[in-house]
């Protein structure tokens, strides 16, 4: 949890002083993420290659919808 004293010095820095602390937290964030993804590993990703269900699922409700609009 945030302090109230934290927060209050950065409500009372200038501009240039709060965008180098955003500069500073997003850097040590995206290396965080980094550290999520290892090299040389492989990872599932989905792809709606060949999902046929959902295609049909997605017409399904696409054609509802069109005739609860028609009606």
């Amino acid at each position: 949890m945030v302090s109230v004293e934290l927060l209050n010095t950065l409500q009372g820095l200038n501009r240039a002083d709060k965008l180098y602390i955003v500069q500073v937290l997003v850097s040590e964030l995206a290396q965080q993420e980094t550290e999520l993804i290892k090299p040389g590993q492989s990872y599932p990703v989905w792809s709606p290659y060949d999902a046929f269900e959902a295609a049909n699922t997605m017409l399904e409700v696409l054609q509802a919808t069109k005739n609860q609009n028609n009606v």
